[in-house]
């Protein structure tokens, strides 16, 4: 059980995972390498994560007490959870009327929105931490999870529609259960971002914390929800029996998406050019300043790490094989 576990933290290069013991939550951090969207590295790697999961309980012996509850999405990018699809990849395949790379990485996208809304169709709970901006993909990212947490200065929209199209992986779907598809609707087509606190007010998100107080309240969501799992983990389950999540009809959805997308003209194409610069140029200003760190990154620079020495499994460690004690230095 032991190697089964430790492979749910694999060589990512776009991903961080960090494991909380006391809560038995997995934490998987967005760390873009070139811009805060969903390049198709990270899809890769959001879904081998996925599968690892699965594999993991799929190992576990009917004596064995599984040692993940929770899932939890974050990002390592200070202000910013997502800014969602690879905007810079949909500008060049529609250029070249590309439409079967365009419907792949469209179904990579819902596959893992999908997988994430129905928590792995295992025993766990998936959460998102909203602290910054999640729009477009980012923002159906943050929905698919069973619970949303954002902090009062989390900014959440979908802006497509300004470049004349529209959210294709799962966006309606997903706001459409929690709100109605009126107020899906509304919030689609007028463009514009929301606070935490207005889509609280929507029964979008579940909680709101103060700027800076994600992590606590999340933990405060895990342990209230562990000490009442049986009920919570039940309506769960009634709730995704009540309004299940239809992975054929987000499929077909995306067939919409491309199309429309296809249909773009070069003025709407030359406004997602600028919005890749504008991300890039976002990305190039944080990278020149301090890095936030998680309070997980913050154990590794306090005082000094002497070897060798013993992991929280019993294992003796010899030797520091980090280069950076910060892996996005070397990303």
């Amino acid at each position: 059980m032991k190697g089964d576990f430790l492979q749910l933290f694999g060589d990512y290069r776009e991903l961080s995972i960090r494991y909380d013991a006391e809560h038995r939550a997995l934490w998987c951090y967005y760390n873009p390498s070139v811009r805060p969207c969903f390049s198709l590295l990270m899809l890769k790697e959001l879904r081998q994560l996925q599968q690892s999961i699965t594999d993991y309980f799929a190992a576990l012996q009917q004596e064995d007490e599984p040692l993940v509850r929770y899932l939890v999405l974050h990002s390592q990018v200070p202000g910013v959870f997502n800014l969602g699809g690879d905007l810079a990849l949909f500008g060049q395949l529609i250029r070249e009327k590309n439409r079967q790379l365009l419907e792949d990485y469209a179904r990579k996208c819902i596959d893992i929105c999908y997988l994430n809304s129905v928590n792995l169709h295992l025993p766990i709970t998936t959460v998102s931490l909203v602290e910054g901006a999640a729009l477009g993909g980012g923002f159906e990212s943050a929905l698919s999870s069973n619970i949303l947490i954002a902090t009062e200065n989390a900014e959440m929209g979908f802006p497509e529609i300004r470049f004349n199209l529209f959210p294709g992986m799962g966006a309606y779907s997903l706001l459409a259960r929690r709100c109605g598809m009126s107020r899906a609707e509304e919030l689609i087509f007028s463009g514009e971002t929301y606070s935490a606190a207005a889509l609280y007010q929507m029964g979008i998100v579940h909680r709101v914390a103060e700027p800076g107080k994600g992590l606590e309240a999340v933990q405060a969501f895990m342990r209230k929800h562990h000490q009442l799992g049986n009920g919570y983990r039940a309506l769960q389950q009634v709730r995704q029996r009540y309004h299940a999540m239809d992975y054929r009809e987000l499929y077909e959805i995306t067939k919409i998406w491309v199309d429309a997308a296809l249909r773009l003209k070069e003025k709407d194409l030359r406004l997602i050019d600028r919005l890749v610069k504008a991300q890039s140029a976002k990305m190039t200003s944080l990278k020149q300043s301090p890095l936030m760190r998680t309070k997980q990154d913050r154990r590794f620079m306090t005082g000094a790490t002497v070897f060798p020495l013993t992991d929280r499994f019993g294992n003796t460690i010899t030797l520091d094989r980090r280069k950076e004690p910060d892996r996005r230095l070397y990303n």
